[in-house]
C-alpha cells in the first residue's frame, strides 16, 4: 500500500531496534516493549506486523500488529499495537496502518478486538470511523501508570477469504 509519501510494508527483524526506540519515546510511562518483545511477536506464526515509512528504504516512522486466533471459519483478530512517531502524527500513517490490519481480519472474515487508553481521543475517533464500538472498560489496564482502557470491537466483515466486501 503506497501513496506519494507513505509506504506500508511488512515489518522485519531489521526494524526491531527502531521499534524499541519509538516504544521508549512514546510509551515511557507504560512499560514500553523491548526489542525481545518485538522479536517474539514477529516469530509468532499467527501475527502480522506492518511498518510505515515515508518511502522505500527510509527509516520506519510507525508500526502496527495484529494476531489471528481460532480455527478456520471461526477466527477472531486482536490488534496488539498501532504506533506512529510524534513527528509523523496527523499525516495518515495511523489510518494506513489500521487499514492494513483490518485487511488481514477481512481476509478471514474475523471480528477485530483492541484496547485503547480512555484518554486517547484521537485513536478512539479513528477506530470509531472504521466501525469499532466500545464494548467495555479495563480498569488499570496500562501499567505502571494505571490508565484505563476501552475494549473496542469491530464486527466481522462480509468479505471472507478474499471475496468481495
Amino acid at each position: 500500500m503506497t501513496t506519494s509519501e507513505l509506504l506500508i510494508d511488512e515489518l522485519d527483524y531489521s526494524d526491531i531496534p527502531r521499534c524499541a526506540a519509538l516504544e521508549k519515546e512514546m510509551f515511557a510511562d507504560d512499560s514500553p516493549w523491548p526489542a525481545t518483545a518485538f522479536r517474539a511477536e514477529l516469530n509468532a506464526p499467527y501475527n502480522r506486523y506492518f511498518a510505515a515509512r515515508e518511502r522505500p528504504g527510509t527509516e520506519l516512522v510507525g508500526y502496527a500488529g495484529i494476531s489471528t486466533l481460532g480455527s478456520a471459519g471461526n477466527h477472531e483478530c486482536e490488534i496488539h499495537t498501532i504506533a506512529v512517531a510524534p513527528s509523523h502524527r496527523g499525516c495518515g500513517y495511523g489510518r494506513a496502518l489500521l487499514s492494513a490490519l483490518l485487511a488481514v481480519a477481512d481476509d478471514c472474515g474475523a471480528p477485530v478486538f483492541l484496547e485503547v487508553r480512555t484518554d486517547n481521543d484521537t485513536a478512539i475517533a479513528l477506530y470509531e470511523r472504521h466501525g469499532f464500538a466500545r464494548s467495555g472498560i479495563r480498569r488499570n489496564y496500562y501499567q505502571p501508570s494505571g490508565a484505563d482502557a476501552y475494549t473496542m470491537v469491530r464486527p466481522a466483515s462480509a468479505r471472507e477469504s478474499g471475496g468481495a466486501r
